[in-house]
């Protein structure tokens, strides 16, 4: 593996950092956190026409770049340290993968050009009331009857549920438990019976939303490799999610650090700068320790993902948790450096630790990978 990345690879950093200081800006992604849709959809079109990075990491052969996760991993750091306000994690990360995990390649043929070319919007409809990401919490239920499937069920926290065009939902066989049972069935968003509530959530940059299904019917086509036991490819798709979460998180830990040792630098108390004080620069240093294994953890496991190494979900299931936590440390830190003024509206910092701990609970809290992690080591059994 490569420690460093590669000429295109930081080209595409640098490319994608100039474009979001622009396109993201905080005056940029306050309009869009207040709008109807939680983004702008000419800043959505400019992301997958004119950069392309919604065809990053899906291959040639259904109208993509055929890049690797790694080149992903760095455009998403990117996109975390600017809180970018669009469907992309929902539509590529969730959605993407799950289509090139679990469907058949006619499937992919039929998906993956719209969303490779940011036409089509997509979503995974997974957790539901208990808000848990385990075989076992997927309660929605699906029969067949002639010729279609007709699915029940009320799904929960779905990102970017509002406004998918695409809802990629997990429902189970009648009287199937466990990993048995469970299929992943395309459903149009205008299908009947399929109702969407947008959630007030407290992180605005990434709205999420309750998706009911009564008795929506779709075709035979709709299951997604004609295969009822897809679990493990939803477990795929969700330790490929976790490692992107990840280096989002890695990005606005960074971002947070960068503006509390700016705030440091100008803020004068006692004659003397803040950052002159012991206290202060030992947050900043703990700060920056965090920023870094954060960084090393998601880079790693980006390149396992890259290679498709045996070991993903255990080190998807470690970036994920250290992640987590160090956003969230991160963010909480800075806004003690800024004291009073770190959550008033005027500063940043308060819109990175609402998304820290939206971050942080999403594709499950960093006790519960931890727990992943010790069951992949064998030192854990599953608990109920």
């Amino acid at each position: 593996m490569r420690f460093s990345f590669t000429e295109d690879q930081e080209a595409l950093r640098e490319s994608a950092r100039s474009f979001l200081d622009d396109q993201s800006s905080s005056e940029k992604v306050r309009t869009s956190m207040e709008s109807d849709l939680g983004y702008d959809e000419a800043l959505w079109r400019r992301i997958a026409q004119e950069m392309g990075w919604t065809a990053v990491t899906i291959p040639e052969e259904y109208g993509g770049l055929g890049l690797g996760y790694v080149e992903l991993i760095a455009l998403l750091e990117e996109m975390g340290a600017h809180l970018l306000c669009a469907p992309f994690f929902s539509t590529i990360c969730l959605g993407a993968n799950a289509i090139l995990e679990a469907g058949s390649d006619e499937q992919k043929q039929e998906y993956l050009p719209a969303i490779a070319a940011g036409e089509t919007r997509v979503t995974l409809a997974l957790t539901e009331a208990d808000g848990t990401w385990e075989a076992d919490a997927v309660k929605a239920t699906v029969r067949s009857d002639g010729g279609e499937f007709v699915i029940e069920g009320e799904k929960h926290y779905v990102p970017d549920g509002h406004a998918a065009d695409l809802v990629l939902v997990a429902a189970r066989q009648p009287d199937s438990v466990g990993e048995s049972g469970i299929g992943l069935y395309a459903v149009p968003a205008n299908s009947a019976g399929l109702n969407r509530t947008p959630l007030p959530t407290m992180d605005r940059t990434r709205r999420q939303a309750n998706v009911k299904l009564d008795q929506v019917r779709v075709p035979k086509g709709a299951l997604l490799g004609g295969n009822d036991s897809a679990w493990p490819a939803i477990a795929k798709t969700l330790s490929l999610a976790a490692i992107a979460l990840s280096a989002e998180q890695a990005g606005g830990a960074n971002r947070c650090l960068d503006m509390a040792v700016q705030y440091a630098k100008e803020r004068v108390q006692f004659g003397r700068q803040i950052g002159s004080f012991q206290s202060i620069k030992h947050k900043c240093a703990d700060m920056l320790l965090q920023v870094e294994s954060a960084r090393s953890a998601s880079y790693y496991a980006g390149w396992a993902a890259s290679v498709d190494d045996p070991e993903l979900p255990v080190l998807a299931s470690l970036a994920k948790s250290y992640c987590s936590d160090a956003y969230f440390q991160c963010a909480a830190e800075s806004i003690q450096i800024h004291g009073g003024v770190g959550f008033t509206w005027e500063y940043d910092v308060h819109l990175h630790f609402k998304r820290a701990k939206s971050s942080e609970i999403l594709l499950g809290s960093p006790a519960y990978h931890r727990e992943l992690v010790a069951r992949g080591i064998g030192l854990g059994a599953k608990h109920g």
